[in-house]
């Protein structure tokens, strides 16, 4: 499969005045398989991975001599690293913090090797240790986005028909109905790598849907290992009823059971911190930058992948491939969390990006704006309706009080269409408002 991360890390090893990178995203999202396919473009790969190694650790005590070590980790590996042939992969750091601190002396001693690392929960370590600035970058990775998936299961072809698509032209029939089944399809299967590699495989969703449960047990495992032993029990809790809340703004007191706030935000936070969710924080949406006008304390939370949220809410997935006009209708929630998967996938590649919502402050006051996104250094409401229907008097609101805002978009089932200050796309777009240093990366998908 080829995902947008691949683009990036070619980019990264051409790049003159590369740094040491830090692939970050949360687990089975695949970083180590897209590292591995990528050391395929070196003469060799070195991989050290510290929780099946964790002798290699002993390397990293005596000092943080970038010569000294690779002549140890080459002994190791019975294989020569050369810098500028070579790339060397540090897997699951989380289990070797100072790892992090070497690359700093790896970015100013030995520039000319390439070096990755990577954990399936690398920012416990990050937090840890810190990371040395302006000595490393980190490029970010989620599920499969949905132009991801398109390329994956031979549809390529549609990537650059959604991606230059006037906004006053339909795409119309046959196509526009094609890709909402295909969006469908998506909705069920989700973005998670093993889930799309059963669904191509077997064009069998039921063994997709098995996987999902494996990786929802797999996460829940994890706990045992950021969490302390007090905290595994509101982590379960948060866990299973966040997929509920999906669409709302996130209160303590809807989760179930006699909780309170003190012991589930700080469970919040790690569950963030693992990339299990992401929260969209509330923005006045005045100007730029956005999270210059955040209210910390209004947020809603979406979890790292819609058919993963599903599965956990015991949703039949099997209706969108039956009925899947109905379900897109009757799935406002999912389809709003999936522009939101969708706007980080396609976000900065090396900026960690962040997601804002807008919600009209007065009391008793019902208007919020699904999404407040920075689009070409302009400020954009997004509203997403799941169905064809809708009179958006959230975001003509939101245009009225910000006449500066040039235009507002609406994410639904319909085709292209321009009215006023509306500018409507269908869901299956929103990779046509990628950042700009994501759109070589899409089309490379195309191809």
């Amino acid at each position: 499969m080829k995902r947008l991360i691949d683009w990036h890390l070619k980019k990264w090893k051409n790049h003159p005045s590369r740094k040491p990178l830090l692939i970050r995203g949360a687990r089975q999202v695949g970083k180590t398989h897209a590292i591995r396919k990528f050391g395929k473009e070196f003469k060799n790969l070195i991989e050290v991975n510290f929780e099946l190694t964790p002798g290699a650790m002993q390397i990293f005590e005596k000092d943080l001599d970038p010569k000294r070590i690779i002549q140890q980790l080459s002994l190791q590996a019975k294989e020569d690293i050369i810098p500028g042939k070579t790339l060397l992969f540090f897997d699951e750091v989380q289990a070797a913090p100072q790892v992090l601190t070497a690359l700093r002396y790896f970015y100013e001693k030995m520039p000319e090797l390439h070096v990755i690392a990577a954990g399936s929960l690398l920012d416990f370590a990050i937090e840890q240790v810190g990371l040395p600035v302006g000595r490393v970058a980190s490029l970010y990775m989620y599920p499969l986005s949905f132009m991801e998936f398109l390329s994956a299961s031979g549809y390529h072809r549609f990537i650059p028909i959604i991606m230059n698509q006037t906004d006053k032209e339909e795409i119309g029939a046959p196509f526009h109905g094609e890709l909402l089944d295909l969006l469908g399809q998506y909705f069920a299967i989700g973005g998670m790598p093993e889930a799309v590699v059963e669904w191509i495989k077997t064009n069998d969703p039921k063994a997709s849907f098995e996987v999902h449960h494996q990786i929802i047990e797999s996460y829940q495992m994890d706990f045992n290992k950021y969490a302390k032993k007090h905290q595994i029990k509101y982590l379960e809790q948060l866990f299973s009823q966040i997929p509920y809340l999906i669409g709302e703004q996130f209160q303590y007191k809807n989760i179930h059971g006699d909780y309170r706030k003190r012991e589930l935000a700080p469970c919040m936070d790690l569950m963030s911190m693992a990339g299990v969710i992401h929260r969209i924080y509330h923005t006045a949406g005045q100007g730029l930058p956005l999270g210059a006008q955040i209210n910390l304390e209004w947020f809603k939370v979406i979890f790292l992948d819609i058919a993963i949220a599903q599965a956990v809410l015991g949703v039949d997935l099997a209706e969108w491939f039956l009925k899947p006009g109905a379900a897109f209708v009757n799935k406002g929630m999912i389809a709003e969390a999936f522009v939101g998967q969708e706007l980080l996938c396609y976000a900065q590649s090396f900026k960690k990006p962040r997601l804002f919502f807008w919600r009209r402050a007065e009391k008793n006051s019902r208007a919020e704006v699904d999404y407040i996104y920075e689009h070409e250094r302009e400020v954009l409401p997004i509203e997403v309706k799941s169905g064809p229907g809708g009179k958006l008097r959230s975001l003509h609101l939101f245009l009225e009080k910000h006449p500066e805002v040039l235009f507002g978009l609406r994410f639904s089932t319909l085709d292209h269409s321009v009215q006023e200050r509306i500018v409507s796309k269908p869901l299956y777009a929103v990779a046509s408002i990628a950042h700009a240093d994501q759109k070589e990366a899409l089309l490379f998908l195309a191809e």
